[in-house]
């Protein structure tokens, strides 16, 4: 008797996710089954959900910070093993043969798979990839917390550590949201002087609560003034256009304003704005295989974790409502219970 999976799916564009069941078929010789515990919700599933990106394929499953334990393994998977609790991100394969696979850059894999893009992900009983993207919990990670880690996190722990960031830099992180506060977490344990750039002065005490040193209102224009040529390292999570320009003049020279919010407007900027001080603009999807393990265990070292709020699976809807109307403090994760 074939394999029944049981989710939750969008069947059309925006539409409430209603029970969906599937049969994944035969699993692959270098997939693993997982069946899940706990899936955080992400923006992005959002943006999927609502075809914002023009690549959903419905009924769609989305979800991609599933955490849980491995319950079937192909037979030539590697690294994992049945009974180990892993989690599972944005991706959830790539071809192991291109020049970034073989540099160990498999994020940036051009046939990488996607978890909930043309497949089915996270929100549901059981979800399947290949063994590499199945990345087991170290000691010290609370599982009921880990989910967002794998893409949120990631998002944000990937260019801190992939672009030189030191801990002498004096480093601004704009928007204290899902991945924000996360963003100063880590950026305050790298030893970095950490500023959070916010529009709303209610944010203040919450964000150097996370670790910030210093809060900066981007909407005070005498604090924005002062603060020019200060900064090393700029990295932007909101999905929303913002005055680049004035993020661009607060740069030392040498500085980076990185993405990872994903704007969907294009960004504009001069040219010699970024010249002159040998600037430099840059974005990053999610972290390599490594990248990720390497993120844990700073997490594990440092106690460092999402603030999360649950719902059960079933309560699904309601938890991505609670999302879309900005209630999330600062992650939602939905849990098999």
């Amino acid at each position: 008797m074939a394999e029944t999976f049981h989710a939750w799916a969008a069947a059309e564009r925006g539409k409430v996710l209603t029970p969906f069941d599937y049969q994944p078929g035969d699993l692959g010789p270098e997939q693993v089954q997982i069946r899940v515990e706990t899936c955080g919700i992400c923006h992005s599933d959002l943006s999927m959900i609502d075809n914002e990106w023009g690549n959903a394929v419905y009924p769609l499953v989305a979800g991609h910070e599933a955490i849980g334990v491995v319950e079937a393994a192909g037979e030539h998977a590697k690294g994992v093993k049945v009974g180990d609790r892993v989690g599972l991100g944005w991706f959830a394969g790539s071809c192991m043969s291109c020049r970034p696979c073989l540099s160990g850059r498999h994020n940036l894999c051009a046939d990488a798979e996607q978890t909930i893009v043309g497949r089915h992900g996270g929100f549901a009983d059981r979800v399947r990839c290949h063994w590499s993207w199945a990345i087991r919990l170290p000691e010290g990670i609370d599982a009921s917390k880990a989910g967002p880690l794998f893409c949120g996190g990631i998002t944000v722990f990937g260019p801190i550590a992939d672009f030189g960031v030191k801990p002498t830099d004096r480093v601004g992180v704009i928007g204290i949201g899902g991945l924000g506060h996360l963003a100063l977490q880590f950026l305050n344990k790298w030893g970095c002087h950490v500023t959070a750039f916010t529009s709303s002065d209610s944010k203040a005490d919450e964000a150097k609560a996370l670790g910030a040193h210093a809060v900066l209102n981007s909407r005070d224009s005498a604090a924005m003034k002062s603060a020019a040529g200060s900064f090393d390292f700029i990295l932007s999570t909101v999905n929303v256009p913002l005055d680049w320009n004035s993020y661009l003049g607060l740069l030392a020279p040498d500085g980076r304003l990185h993405f990872v919010g994903a704007v969907l407007e294009p960004v504009q900027v001069p040219a010699f704005a970024l010249i002159g001080g040998r600037k430099r603009i840059s974005g990053s999807p999610l972290g390599s295989i490594a990248t990720v393990k390497d993120m844990l265990d700073f997490c594990a070292r440092h106690a460092i974790a999402p603030q999360t709020e649950t719902f059960a699976m079933g309560e699904i809807n309601d938890a991505l409502e609670h999302l879309r109307a900005g209630k999330a403090r600062y992650r939602v994760v939905l849990e098999n219970r």
